[in-house]
């Protein structure tokens, strides 16, 4: 009797054993991987891009243009050309009306989404990068890089508001919906904390090394940074306590937060991986999983209503010998390279 129980307690032990084993690799393989690849060249290096939380288009900031993508098809649905150096694009909640921050020409771009087509052109700063249309006030902010300040746009009048002074170069700003508007502080290492009706600059809080991409979890008050390092900085967006640093991989541009999976992103260029770390609370949190993307894939788009992550990438060729007048010289994209690729569960 004693044998035959023990004989059965070794084998739920194995049984057991092997379930964790089986369990554990699952786990490691992860449940996101790339589900497709779509190459659609075109030409100019690229910065932030965007799903139209409406239409459902991928928009991408491509230099002197900016390509938009059918995500059902995987192709180039329209261009938006006549710019000169493009950052970032953003859209208002009329469902209309769409903002592109042309750096090149220091203005933001204002455009129609049924068209496509720029309607007109309002002046920003010196080199407008990171752009954000905050709902509660229904502005337009575009983060000028250069000139360290933020330029406020009412949406109605098209018509500059204000312009609120930083600290030092703003890189991704993100909004609450409350009337707080952050955005990182990339050479101070920091996060600033703005009040949206005021315009004033509330707080401005240690993060982490060089942050750059910047996302929101509203419901719990948390901002997620990515930084060098291979940190995520998660901060308390009440106090701007740093409440956990997971780590990421390397080479960080972007991040997002889907609040249906409680899971945020970070999109790695300098390893071509896009980084999972889940929210198990407010204050913890867990590297789910390392999706191998591609080396470039620096920044990306979250399509809220899917879950899917859009990240771009392309090939190079050597880099070219450094010289006074361009001691950090691009190495050259490979034609026809450029490709969209497409992260999901």
């Amino acid at each position: 009797m004693r044998t035959n129980l023990l004989r059965g307690l070794a084998t739920a032990a194995f049984s057991a054993a092997l379930a964790f084993s089986s369990c554990a690799a699952l786990i490691a393989q992860g449940p996101y991987h790339v589900q497709d690849k779509w190459k659609i060249g075109g030409d100019g290096w690229w910065d932030y891009m965007a799903v139209d939380p409406q239409s459902g288009l991928l928009y991408i900031t491509r230099g002197n243009h900016v390509m938009v993508v059918n995500t059902t098809s995987g192709k180039v649905e329209a261009d938006i050309t006549g710019l000169k150096g493009t950052h970032g694009v953003v859209f208002d909640t009329d469902g209309k009306t769409g903002y592109i921050s042309d750096g090149g020409s220091n203005d933001v771009a204002v455009f129609d989404r049924a068209s496509n087509k720029i309607t007109q052109t309002i002046p920003a700063g010196t080199n407008p990068d990171g752009i954000l249309f905050e709902p509660f006030t229904k502005t337009v902010w575009a983060f000028n890089g250069r000139s360290k300040n933020a330029t406020v746009i009412d949406s109605k009048t098209k018509q500059v508001i204000t312009t609120v002074a930083l600290a030092g170069k703003p890189e991704f700003p993100v909004a609450d919906g409350k009337g707080s508007v952050f955005v990182n502080i990339e050479d101070k290492n920091e996060t600033a904390h703005i009040d949206a009706r005021s315009h004033a600059v509330l707080a401005e809080w240690p993060s982490c090394d060089s942050p750059s991409g910047h996302a929101i979890d509203t419901a719990h008050n948390r901002l997620f940074s990515v930084c060098d390092g291979k940190k995520m900085a998660v901060l308390d967006a009440s106090t701007g306590k740093v409440v956990a640093t997971p780590e990421i991989g390397e080479g960080p541009d972007a991040a997002a937060f889907d609040p249906n999976t409680h899971n945020a992103f970070s999109s790695n260029g300098g390893d071509g991986t896009l980084t999972i770390v889940h929210e198990d609370s407010p204050d913890s949190y867990s590297v789910l999983q390392n999706v191998e993307t591609q080396r470039s894939a620096r920044t990306m788009a979250l399509d809220s209503k899917t879950g899917k992550i859009y990240l771009v990438a392309a090939e190079f060729g050597p880099r070219p010998a450094a010289t006074p007048e361009n001691p950090r010289p691009r190495p050259s994209m490979v034609p026809g390279s450029f490709v969209v690729i497409v992260v999901g569960k």
